[in-house]
């Protein structure tokens, strides 16, 4: 247990200031600082807002989360941080509070991908991940599957939503129907208590010349909203619990749909569900449901470590430190646009050095 690395990760990437500490695979700590209630009654997440959240929670955090891991931050064998993708101001506040922490403590730093480190956050759950690792993963921004050969080194994307994502079609229709923000967990909500069948909405992108791992959710939340203004303008009550229900059922069941086919199609005996939209119930459900009529594994992380969160970056970085990739330089900078392919951002060997000669030297006090 000593011998396994020690990483704080700190994720920055949307309105959640997460920090969390990881010793190999064990979870110590995972601390959580939300400003959805911020941005609530814009009705969707507002970047500057999100940025100034997170200067003034980051310190704090930090700090709750090396005393719920019972370790000093001289303990810590690296730090982690998301690079990105995300809001461009969002992740520059964590990359700037990593470089500082790191700089000062003399520990490596790694910035790693935002999506890689939802895959690796299952290693606390379920421990090692499989090689390879087929990946669903589902939020306000992303909607992809990703097969891992190595998640430090080798994802490579096998489809991506190429409009809406899941989680903002949730936003969105949660919104039409004056259900409030986030949408995901009121929808679920609703969902349980009405048909999934009543409605039948469309399942975008799922036809025999379609492309067969991308996702399309746009088109349902369109007819989805004039569905609803139909029957209103008609004057006619709108069965709210109903519509939930179909709508969730129309994108879990192309969600589910497409990931159990990539597995077949790759050869791949597990799938792993991450992101926010993975805390749906219908989702968790009916992708068991296949995935045991196909003879194939699910491994799905619990909701709290579905969301955003420092846990899953800190699990990345250790992993980083465990398989000796390079640490990042100290100019490493946000990208907003990070590719999959890039799990995380080495530095040169001549940054990997200056770290430790920062070490000698500790500036933290």
């Amino acid at each position: 247990m000593a011998d396994e690395p020690l990483v704080l990760g700190i994720e920055t990437s949307c309105d959640e200031t997460g920090v969390g500490v990881v010793r190999g695979t064990t979870l110590l700590a995972d601390a959580v600082a939300s400003s959805v209630d911020e941005h609530a009654r814009f009705g969707g997440v507002v970047p500057e807002v999100a940025s100034r959240a997170h200067l003034e929670a980051m310190v704090p955090t930090i700090d709750r989360a090396l005393k719920e891991a019972g370790v000093t931050a001289r303990d810590l064998d690296g730090i982690a941080v998301t690079a990105g993708p995300g809001l461009a101001g969002a992740l520059l506040v964590g990359v700037s509070a990593a470089k500082a922490y790191a700089y000062a403590l003399g520990k490596p730093l790694y910035g790693v991908n935002h999506l890689a480190s939802h895959i690796c956050v299952d290693q606390l759950e379920h421990g090692p991940l499989p090689e390879p690792t087929m990946a669903l993963l589902v939020s306000g921004g992303h909607s992809s599957l990703l097969l891992s050969e190595d998640i430090t080194s080798d994802v490579r994307p096998m489809g991506a939503t190429i409009d809406d994502a899941a989680g903002e079609a949730f936003d969105k229709i949660a919104r039409v129907l004056n259900l409030g923000f986030p949408g995901g967990p009121v929808i679920d909500r609703y969902a349980r208590e009405g048909d999934p069948d009543a409605i039948a909405f469309p399942r975008g992108l799922t036809g025999p010349r379609d492309p067969a791992y991308d996702f399309s959710f746009s088109g349902l939340k369109t007819a989805v909203a004039r569905w609803i203004e139909a029957r209103r303008a008609a004057g006619e009550e709108v069965p709210v619990r109903d519509v939930a229900a179909s709508f969730q059922e129309a994108v879990v069941d192309v969600l589910t749909r497409k990931a159990v086919r990539a597995c077949k199609d790759e050869g791949v005996d597990h799938l792993m569900i991450g992101g926010g939209v993975a805390a749906n119930s219908r989702l968790r459900a009916l992708a068991q449901d296949r995935c045991e009529a196909a003879g194939i594994r699910l491994r799905v992380p619990r909701p709290k470590l579905c969301t955003d969160n420092g846990a899953m970056v800190a699990a990345l970085g250790a992993e980083m430190v465990a398989r000796g990739r390079a640490a990042s330089d100290w100019d490493l900078s946000a990208d907003s646009s990070l590719p999959v392919t890039d799990p995380h951002v080495p530095g040169t060997a001549h940054g990997h050095d200056h770290v430790h000669e920062v070490s000698k030297e500790n500036l933290y006090s």
